[in-house]
Formats: C-alpha cells, sequence, structure tokens
C-alpha cells in the first residue's frame, strides 16, 4: 500500500476523534465513547502504522535501530496504555496514537510528492522523445516506429520535426532547438558532419542524417540516467547523518525512559500523565527530517542542474566542489575551439602538404584534421609504408624510400633545422600558433602553422573563475610559447606545457598536495586526469570516456558553467547543511518541551502535537529544499 493510501485511511479513521476532541468542552461526546475510539485506532494501528512497526521490528531483531523505531514505539505504546486504562477505568488516548500516525504519514507525504516531481520534470524529457521516423530503406523513405531504427539508418527530418536519435548530418542544413538537452536557448545552426541530438527540435531546414546511437546509447537516455543516479546517490555527509541517528534513537528511548520514571517515581505524576511525558518525548525526537535532509536537497539541486545543462552525477561530488583550490583545464576544446586550422605553410607549400598529408590521412588528431582540410586539393601518389606513430612526438613512414615524419617540436633533437625555418618557427609559435615540422630524411623541410582560437567566453569564464578566488592553470600537451600565448589571451595564472597524454593525471596529483582541485577536459587522453582530480568536469561534447570519467558534464561546451556547476554544487550542499540544522533544531528545542521541563510555566506537548510538530519538521526541510530552485547561480563579472 502506497504512503499516500495509508496517510488517508489514517486521516479518515482520526477525524472522528479529533472532532470529538472540538465538541468535548460542548458536552457532546463522540457515539461509543472510548470503544469507538479504541476500534478507529486499531483500524489506523492495523493499516496504517503497520510498516512503521515491521520496519522496527526487523531492526530490532538485527540489533539496529531506525526512525521507525521510535514511531513504532511512541505509538504501540500510546495504543496498549490505553487499551489497559480502557479496562482499568482511567483515561485513555487512543487518539494521540492515531494522530501521531498521521502527522508522521503527513511528512512522508510531502516527501513523496518531491520525490515525484523531480523525477517527473527527468521522465517529461523521456515523453517528448519522437515516436517515429522517416527513415530510407531499399531507397525509399518510409515511416517506421523508433524502436525500428537501427544505428546506420539514414533518416530524413524536415521542419517542425523532432529528430529521433544521435546522428550526423549526411545532407542539408538547419537550425536545430537544443534547449531541452543543453539548456541553451538559442537554435542552434547545423551544416553537413555535425552532430544532431536524438528529441531536439529542428527548426527550419530539411536534412538527412545518419543515426549513430540509439535506444539507450542516446544522449537523452544517458542524461536521464546520469540524473536518476545522482537523485538516488548519498553525499558522504549522509553517512554522518546515518550514524548520528543510529545513536540519536537509543539515546532518546533512555530520555524517554527517564522521563517516564523522574515523574512517575520521583514527582508523583499519575501513570498517565507520566506515560504521556514519555511518549512526547519519543515522537518529538523522531528524526525523520534528519532522513529528509540529504536527499531531498540532493534531488533538487541535481535536477536544476540537468535543466541549466549541467549533470551532477552524484553527492559526493558536492562536498569536494567546497574544498577545491585550483581548476584546471585542458586547452583544445576545453578553452579553445577545437577545430583547429591551417593559417601559415612555410617552405614549398605542395611538398609540404603532400608529405603531411599522405602521413596524416589515418590519424584522428585535431591538428591531423586541420592538415587534411587545408590538403583536400592534394592527391596522393605515393602510400606511406611502414607507418609508425611516436607518442608525444608524432608519425612517420617511408615515402618513395625516403623517410618522412611529421611532428611537434620534440622531434628536433633528431633531426636539424636551418636558421631561417627557426626564425619562422619562433614568429609563428609568438602569434599563439602550433607549429607542426614535415621533415625527410632528418631535416626539417617545412613548417605548417595551426591556430585553435580560444572560445569567445573563455576569457570570461576564467574572469570568474579567478574573481571566486580560484586558481586557474592550463595543463596541456602543446609547446609552451603557443600554451602561455593562449593563457596570456584568456587570463589564466599558471601553464604547465609539453605534458605527454599519460602524464596529466601526474600532474594533477602534484596540484592536489596544495590542495583540492577540479580538472576541466574532453579528450580521451583527459579521462585519467579526470578520474585523479577531486572533481573531473567533463564538456559535453567530448569524448564518451571522458564523459565518463568526469563527475560533473557541461551539456553546452561552455566553460563559463564551470564557474555555475561550482556555485550549484555549493549551494546544493550548503542547502543540505542548512537542511540538517532545521532538522536537529526541532529535536533539541522540542525534546526539553515534550519531557515537560516547562510544566510549571504551562508549557506542554502532547503526544498528536508532537508528531504535528514533527510533520512540520519535516516539511521545513522540504521546503528549505524546494526553495533551491529559486537560488540564483550569480557566476558574471566584468572583464577588460
Amino acid at each position: 500500500m502506497t504512503i499516500t493510501k495509508r496517510f488517508w485511511i489514517s486521516l479518515i479513521f482520526s477525524l472522528p476523534m479529533l472532532i470529538g476532541m472540538i465538541l468535548m468542552p460542548f458536552g457532546i461526546m463522540i457515539p461509543g465513547g472510548e470503544w469507538t475510539q479504541f476500534v478507529l485506532t486499531t483500524i489506523v494501528m492495523a493499516v496504517a502504522a503497520r510498516p512503521f512497526l515491521q520496519s522496527a521490528w526487523a531492526s530490532f531483531k538485527k540489533h539496529h535501530s531506525n526512525m521507525d523505531t521510535l514511531v513504532a514505539i511512541g505509538t504501540a505504546t500510546a495504543y496498549i496504555y490505553s487499551i489497559y486504562a480502557m479496562f482499568t477505568n482511567q483515561s485513555v488516548f487512543f487518539e494521540s496514537a492515531a494522530f501521531v500516525v498521521t502527522f508522521v504519514l503527513l511528512g512522508q507525504v510531502f516527501e513523496e510528492k518531491m520525490r515525484n516531481n523531480a523525477s517527473n520534470a527527468i521522465e517529461k524529457l523521456v515523453d517528448l522523445q519522437a515516436k517515429d521516423a522517416e527513415v530510407m530503406r531499399d531507397g525509399k523513405l518510409v515511416k517506421i516506429p523508433l524502436s525500428e531504427v537501427i544505428a546506420g539508418d539514414l533518416i530524413r527530418v524536415k521542419p517542425g520535426q523532432k529528430i529521433a536519435v544521435d546522428g550526423v548530418i549526411t545532407e542539408g542544413s538547419s537550425t536545430v532547438d537544443e534547449s531541452m538537452v543543453t539548456g541553451e536557448s538559442m537554435p542552434v545552426t547545423k551544416q553537413v558532419g555535425d552532430k544532431v541530438i536524438g528529441s531536439t527540435m529542428n527548426s527550419n531546414g530539411t536534412f538527412m542524417f545518419k543515426a549513430e546511437k540509439v535506444g539507450n546509447d542516446t544522449m537523452l537516455s544517458q542524461i536521464v540516467e546520469l540524473v536518476k543516479k545522482a537523485q538516488n546517490s548519498h553525499a558522504p555527509i549522509q553517512n554522518l547523518t546515518d550514524k548520528v541517528s543510529e545513536i540519536f534513537v537509543p539515546v532518546v528511548l533512555i530520555l524517554s525512559i527517564l522521563t517516564f520514571l523522574v515523574w512517575y517515581v520521583f514527582l508523583g505524576a499519575t501513570l498517565a500523565n507520566a506515560l504521556i511525558f514519555a511518549v512526547s518525548v519519543v515522537v518529538i525526537a523522531c528524526p525523520c527530517a534528519l532522513g529528509l535532509a540529504t536527499p531531498t536537497a540532493l534531488m533538487v539541486g541535481t535536477g536544476r542542474g540537468a535543466k541549466m545543462g549541467i549533470l551532477i552525477k552524484n553527492g559526493e561530488v558536492l562536498e569536494d566542489v567546497n574544498d577545491v583550490k585550483t581548476v584546471v583545464m585542458d586547452k583544445t576544446g576545453t578553452i579553445t575551439k577545437g577545430k583547429p586550422e591551417v593559417t601559415d605553410i612555410v617552405g614549398n607549400e605542395e611538398q609540404v602538404l603532400t608529405i603531411a598529408k599522405t602521413l596524416e590521412e589515418s590519424s584522428e588528431h585535431p591538428l591531423a584534421t586541420a592538415i587534411m582540410d587545408k590538403a583536400t586539393k592534394i592527391t596522393i601518389v605515393d602510400k606511406a609504408q611502414n607507418f609508425q606513430a611516436i607518442e608525444g612526438k608524432g608519425v612517420q613512414a617511408q615515402i618513395k624510400g625516403q623517410k618522412a615524419f611529421v611532428g611537434n617540436d620534440k622531434l628536433l633533437s633528431d633531426v636539424t633545422i636551418d636558421s631561417e625555418l627557426q626564425k619562422q618557427m619562433i614568429k609563428l609559435q609568438n602569434e599563439a600558433k602550433t607549429v607542426v615540422f614535415v621533415g625527410l630524411n632528418k631535416k626539417i623541410i617545412g613548417l605548417i602553422a595551426i591556430q585553435d582560437a580560444p572560445k569567445e567566453t573563455s576569457k570570461e569564464a576564467i574572469a570568474t573563475l579567478k574573481a571566486r578566488g580560484l586558481r586557474t592553470v592550463m595543463l596541456t600537451g602543446d609547446n609552451e610559447r603557443v600554451a602561455k600565448a593562449i593563457a596570456q589571451e584568456v587570463g589564466i595564472d599558471e601553464v604547465i606545457a609539453d605534458v605527454l597524454p599519460g602524464d596529466k593525471a601526474d600532474h594533477v596529483q602534484e596540484l592536489q598536495k596544495q590542495g583540492k582541485v577540479a580538472f576541466v577536459g574532453d579528450g580521451i587522453n583527459d579521462a585519467p586526469a579526470l578520474t585523479m582530480a577531486d572533481v573531473g568536469i567533463a564538456m559535453g561534447s567530448g569524448t564518451d570516456i571522458a564523459i565518463e570519467s568526469g563527475g560533473i558534464v557541461l551539456m553546452k561546451n561552455d566553460l563559463r558553467d564551470v564557474a555555475k556547476a561550482l556555485e550549484l554544487s555549493r549551494k546544493t550542499f550548503n542547502r543540505i547543511k542548512l537542511n540538517l540544522f532545521w532538522a536537529f533544531i526541532y529535536n533539541v528545542l522540542g525534546i526539553p518541551v515534550a519531557a515537560g521541563l516547562f510544566f510549571a510555566a504551562g508549557l506542554t506537548l502532547s503526544p498528536e502535537l508532537a508528531g504535528l510538530a514533527m510533520a512540520f519538521s519535516s516539511l521545513s526541510v522540504v521546503t528549505s529544499s524546494v526553495l533551491l530552485n529559486k537560488t540564483k547561480i550569480e557566476t558574471k563579472v566584468q572583464t577588460v
């Protein structure tokens, strides 16, 4: 039976007793008196309170206690005593047991409603999927259900239609609204070769695209799965909460027993009054709000992040973010656009491009792609033989019996370069261009200058991070001169250049000696560093392995979202701490009142009022978490 059904059953059968309490001062009694109360409360205990009793008994058999233990003991004590009192002509408080169950369930209904709202927000994304697709089959376009689309299918999308699955445009162009996935409100222009995301909306053009990822492999499905995992994860602070609860419950039971003994044995209170004080202590102390503090804030924070295009994978990230001192960033594709272009060729252009194209045609490196784009008109006549990739340096092979090579300045230790080319190299590097060396038989014959310009938003993003007191570091495999030129342009504090792919994680580890480190990257070679860092932040345009390694994923590929992700994580974690404060303060202030310490001043707390106070404790925590949706994520700073 659902929590909501149990709550309504408890409320319906408790209401007659509430009405009876209200009418009692006017001399109007509930029909059937104590026997009616007994029947109504028995139904509440048997149906609505049964899960509390079962959970408490299961924990007891394992020598543990939980939040349900306090509810079960409090309500069972009130119920059993009332049966005894009914047969001995003493005052009963069946209504206390029934009301406590009702109010505890009220708090749980609030929690369930909030959980459902958070889950529904994510499930709505799934509902936005296209239901069918227009696919090329046997030379004809046919409409088929989405479930029958397979990777490799060619799919046509008309204006106003949803894109069925993830893929790459092969023909045509358009603008696409990707806001539902990335949070970016502006439509994105798409042309041949650009990737499209399933379930996003095509605007004004017709295009064909090749399906790459279908079913559970699509970006939308992965986003939904990531957010679900994050919402069900625990922040490390939750472990402290669980430990506190485990100690707290036995302590409360001891306090309850002491309260009963003091009132009954030493202060001469009646058995009924002493028991009321004891039961009130048990009920007011029930730390339900404590259990809600972390998961509710985590659900709201991760849900809001998903709407902003920021995926927070788990609760552990939230705590680590608070202590981050340094943000380390990869250069290519993170600070820069990641689409380098050839800007200059020094030497015999045709010869230089022919050798470069021959050696780089099978490489997927961004610089190789730039060279191939430049050399589209070059026809390769002689194939490369004995091809070999030299890690961190470049590639080499035999062309017409001559040893040819293309690579970076790490090759210069083995080859010669004349003074004129060396001057050109320095000039190009000072312009923040990456220089690729092309050589034959241990002699450099030409240079190819390639530039990957910084993203328009990088300077603002780094200024924002620095304004927050964070140290910024660029970690790149590019040469130091180029790296420093880019760093100076965007305002990076420190540069670590000439780093081999396998060494990035070692540099991150070294930086961690000075405090916690966040690493931002997008490539396969960034995966070890993303994993090594205290907080790994992967750009959404990056490789699957990089995204898998990051604790936070930025779907918009905007470096400004790093500051937003850090700010959102901090606010979520701070909200967890605020929730824990409210949860504890109710218990700390409520227990002395429930125990009767202020009885002489006329301030007391009956079990039913204690239950109501506990429900409001849960409500305050849930409300606090929901208000996280309204907090401002301020990250903008003025740049010059």
